[in-house]
C-alpha cells in the first residue's frame, strides 16, 4: 500500500490534508475520500464509482483527482477547496441503496470539510440517495432542488475553452470548417458534439461503446465514426478532444497526432509530468483539462446557493477568457499552458487562502 504521508506532488510540495478510508462490509462499500486543500473553502469534488484493479490504483487515482479539483476550483473562481472520492467496484453489480447511504454516512462524518457530487459511475439520482444521510451533497436531481446532469455545463465549458484556443492559434473563435476528433462520447462528449456540429465543425468520434456512438450518429448523421483510437488520431484532425478516462496523452500519442490543439473534458489527460513540454515542442496547444472542464463543478457549486442556470452558465462562459489569459501568459513567459495554469491557481490559493488568517472576532 502506498505510504500516504510520504506522497508529495510532482513539484515536491506537501500533499493532501486528509485521506479517509471507508468500509461497510455488509453493503460491500470500499471507498476513499481525499481532501487535498481547504484553503479556499470546503473541498468539493465528485464521487467516482469504478472497478479499479486494486486498492493502490484507486488510491493513486483519488489523490491525483483531488489535487486537480483544488486547482480546478481555484481557476473557476470558486471559494471552494479540492477533494475527490472513489468507490471501488463495478457500479452495475455493486451499487445499491444501502451502499450509497453507507457512503453518505461517511461523507457526513467529515462535518462539511468535503462536499460530494457526481462523477464517472454515479448520477444525480445516486446523489439523492447519498443526501438522505448527508447534508453535504450537490449534483442532485431537479425535483430535489439540484441542477441535474452536470455534463451540460461541462461540455459548454470545454467548447468555450476550445473556442479560446482556436482564437489564440488561428485568430478566429469559430470551429467552422475545422475537424475535431472526440474520444469518448458519453456524458460530456456527446453534448460537446452538439455544440461543435452547431458551430459548423466536422466531427469525428470514437468510443468503445457502440451504443454511445450510435446515439451521437442518430442525433447528427453527418458525424464520422472511427473504428479505433488509432483511426481517430490519424483522421487529419485540427483539434483532438479527449473526453474519456485520463492519461490519454503520452509520448506515443503525441507522435501519432496531427492536431494543433488538445482540448477535452477528461480529467488528468497528460499521462505524466513532462508531456506538456513534449506537446509544446511539437507545436501543439494544450488547453489545461482542469480549466476547460470546470463547467461541471461550476454547475454543481451553484446549487449550494440555490441553483440558477443563467448565473452558472454565465460563470462557465468565463472559461473562454481564462483560457485566453493562460495561453497568452504561457507565450509571454515561455512556459507551457499547463505550467501557466498551475501558477495562476497556486497564486489564488495562496493569496485568498492567506485571508483566513485575518481574525474576524467572535
Amino acid at each position: 500500500m502506498t505510504n500516504v504521508f510520504a506522497v508529495r506532488n510532482d513539484d515536491g510540495q506537501p500533499g493532501h490534508e486528509q485521506v479517509v478510508f471507508c468500509q461497510d462490509t455488509q453493503s460491500g462499500l470500499r471507498a476513499i475520500i481525499a481532501i487535498y486543500s481547504t484553503a479556499l473553502g470546503p473541498a468539493l469534488g465528485g464521487t467516482r464509482f469504478y472497478p479499479y484493479p486494486d486498492e493502490d490504483a484507486a488510491l493513486a487515482d483519488v489523490l491525483n483527482l483531488s489535487r486537480a479539483m483544488a486547482y480546478k476550483n481555484a481557476l473557476a473562481g470558486l471559494d471552494l477547496g479540492g477533494g475527490k472520492a472513489v468507490i471501488i467496484g463495478n457500479p452495475e453489480q455493486l451499487k445499491s441503496e444501502a451502499l450509497l447511504r453507507a457512503y453518505g454516512r461517511f461523507v457526513e462524518s467529515l462535518n462539511g470539510r468535503y462536499i460530494t457530487a457526481c462523477d464517472i459511475g454515479t448520477y444525480s439520482e445516486d446523489m439523492d440517495i447519498v443526501a438522505r444521510e448527508s447534508r453535504h451533497v450537490t449534483g442532485r436531481t431537479v425535483p430535489n432542488g439540484g441542477a441535474g446532469d452536470s455534463s451540460v455545463l461541462t461540455a459548454f465549458g470545454v467548447f468555450q475553452g476550445m473556442r479560446a484556443a482556436a482564437d489564440h492559434l488561428w485568430g478566429d473563435t469559430s470551429l467552422a470548417g475545422k475537424t475535431v476528433g472526440i474520444e469518448g462520447v458519453g456524458k460530456v462528449g456527446h453534448r460537446l458534439a452538439d455544440h461543435l456540429v452547431a458551430d459548423g465543425a466536422h466531427v469525428v468520434i470514437y468510443d468503445t461503446s457502440q451504443v454511445a456512438t450510435e446515439k451521437v450518429r442518430a442525433a447528427h448523421p453527418e458525424v464520422d465514426i472511427a473504428v479505433s483510437r488509432a483511426e481517430l488520431l490519424a483522421s487529419q484532425l485540427d483539434v483532438y478532444s479527449p473526453c474519456a478516462l485520463g492519461g490519454a496523452v503520452d509520448e506515443d500519442m503525441v507522435q501519432a497526432l496531427g492536431a494543433r490543439i488538445i482540448c477535452g473534458g477528461a480529467n488528468n489527460q497528460l499521462a505524466h509530468r513532462g508531456v506538456e513540454k513534449i506537446l509544446a515542442d511539437h507545436g501543439i496547444i494544450y488547453a489545461p483539462d482542469y480549466l476547460v472542464n470546470s463547467g461541471g463543478v461550476i454547475q454543481v457549486a451553484d446549487e449550494l446557493h440555490g441553483f440558477n442556470f443563467e448565473r452558472a452558465s454565465s460563470r462557465a462562459e468565463q472559461i473562454f477568457g481564462t483560457t485566453k489569459q493562460i495561453l497568452a501568459t504561457a507565450d509571454k513567459e515561455g512556459v507551457s499552458p499547463a505550467v501557466a495554469a498551475d501558477r495562476l491557481a497556486e497564486r489564488r490559493i495562496a493569496e485568498i487562502g492567506r485571508l483566513r488568517g485575518i481574525y474576524l472576532g467572535s
